[in-house]
Parts: structure tokens; C-alpha cells; sequence
């Protein structure tokens, strides 16, 4: 192990092969960060140039972290390093659109609260007690503003992020004295392949203007080093939203979720 590796403070970013995930490792590349950064498919190793080409010793794990077997993977390249964990962005999410009585599929729903809840969970669970153990640490996970609200046409993935919000709080509080923080970063609708890849192209979330994930990335990452509970990440917009939503009756932000994600709204 060089000199180099045992100064640099090490990352771990998941879903870093694009979207959220791969500013999120740009970011920690660009701030002094070596990274271990995974993704299900081979697109992590293209991803990890861009890094290495920022100044970051970068090692990669492909892996899918919706089974357990993946969660384990990635852990055990995690102890290979040999090096402590001094931030981790788990971040690895899917997203899904449509009816839930007729248009989703049932193992399609399974599969997202894998990898949104049950992954997360499981990740944690390793990366925590090593943080805690060391006496320091960052955690920071990706939840949305979908999270405050209830989600028509989104309603597995909207508690799955009402779940992270609810336990990213639950896990700081229990972690103020120990060195270690968590932050739950918040985006709106973002410039990904997220709603494509959830058949949401038609919605009006999906056909409106959206953030840019690099600004949403940069905002995560300096509340995650000023240790801040949670932030908005986006627009002013996005901000807003988020924060309205935080005051009006599930009911009424049923009602406006609702108009955004209703399969044919980007239409109308």
C-alpha cells in the first residue's frame, strides 16, 4: 500500500456507473477521495476512467445489489482494500411507474424493495459498525422528495424512499455520539434515465424540465462533509416542492404527486 492510498481518504459510492451515482463519485474524486465504486454491469469500468482521469485511485465491483449475495460481494471488496471507510453514498436505487392493481408486475416491485430498502439496509448494517468502531465516518443515502409525500403511479417506489428517509433520521440519532453522520439527500425529478428505465417517459414528471444531477450531486456532497441531516438537492423548485410538502395532509400531496406521475399526464 503506498504512501498516496494510507493519506487519501477512501469513498464508496453505489449505482456509480451514471446518474446521481456518477456525480456523486465525481464529486468525492474532484474533494481528495480515492474510490470504490460498484454497478451491476460493465458500464462501472468506463465510469471509473472518468475518476481515475480526476486524480482518484479508483477500484471497481460489479455486482447486483438487489440480491444478498451482491451486498456481500461488494463488502468483502470493501475489507480487501485494507483501508478504512471514511465516507459511503449508498445510492443504488430503481424507480417504477404505472397502476398498482393492473400495470406493474409484482416480482418487478420485489426486485425495487431490494435494492431501494432491503440492500440498503443490509449495506449499512456492515459499513456501520466498521464506522462506528473507528470512532469516524459519512454516510449518505440517496432519498427523494418522493419520500415526504405519498406516490399514486409510484407507490412502491415512494415508501421505499419513505422508508430511507425514515431510517437514515432514526440510524443519526442513534449515532450522535459515536463520530459517525448520516445525511439523506433529497432530489426532485432529475436529469437521468431514471424515468425511462421506469416507463414514466408519458408522465408529466417524465416530459418536464428537470434538475441537472450534477448540481443535485454537488448539494449532497457539502451536506454530507457538514455533516447536515438532510437536504433538498435541485432547483429552487425542487426545494419548494419539497418543502410544501412537508406541511400540507398526505391526502393533498397524494393529489399533486398524482398529477406529475399519472401514466399519459405529460400529454395533457
Amino acid at each position: 500500500m503506498t504512501n498516496r492510498t494510507l493519506t487519501r481518504p477512501l469513498a464508496v459510492v453505489t449505482g456509480a456507473s451514471n446518474g446521481i451515482g456518477y456525480e456523486l463519485a465525481k464529486q468525492f474524486a474532484q474533494n481528495g477521495f480515492d474510490l470504490l465504486v460498484t454497478a451491476t454491469g460493465p458500464s462501472i469500468n468506463e465510469a471509473a476512467q472518468t475518476f481515475e482521469a480526476i486524480g482518484a485511485h479508483v477500484e471497481t465491483v460489479q455486482a447486483d445489489l438487489a440480491n444478498y449475495n451482491g451486498v456481500e460481494t461488494l463488502y468483502h471488496q470493501i475489507q480487501a482494500t485494507g483501508r478504512p471507510v471514511d465516507a459511503i453514498a449508498i445510492n443504488a436505487g430503481v424507480g417504477m411507474g404505472g397502476e398498482f392493481a393492473h400495470e406493474t408486475d409484482l416480482q418487478d416491485e420485489l426486485n425495487l424493495i431490494n435494492l431501494n430498502v432491503v440492500s440498503s439496509v443490509h449495506l449499512a448494517k456492515r459499513v456501520v459498525k466498521d464506522m462506528v468502531d473507528q470512532g469516524k465516518g459519512r454516510i449518505l443515502f440517496t432519498s427523494s422528495i418522493a419520500a415526504l409525500m405519498p406516490g399514486p403511479f409510484e407507490a412502491v417506489y415512494a415508501a421505499s424512499k419513505a422508508f430511507i428517509q425514515s431510517f437514515a433520521e432514526a440510524i443519526r440519532n442513534e449515532l450522535k455520539d459515536t463520530g459517525v453522520t448520516v445525511t439523506s439527500m433529497m432530489p426532485g425529478p432529475t436529469d437521468t434515465n431514471f424515468f425511462h428505465r421506469a416507463g414514466m417517459d408519458d408522465t408529466k414528471a417524465g416530459s418536464d424540465k428537470k434538475d441537472d444531477p450534477a448540481e443535485v450531486a454537488k448539494q449532497g456532497f457539502e451536506a454530507l462533509m457538514e455533516g447536515k441531516d438532510a437536504v433538498i438537492a435541485g432547483s429552487p423548485k425542487t426545494k419548494l416542492q419539497g418543502n410544501v410538502s412537508k406541511v400540507l395532509p398526505d391526502t393533498a400531496n397524494a393529489e399533486i404527486h398524482r398529477k406529475l406521475s399519472e401514466p399519459g399526464s405529460g400529454n395533457k
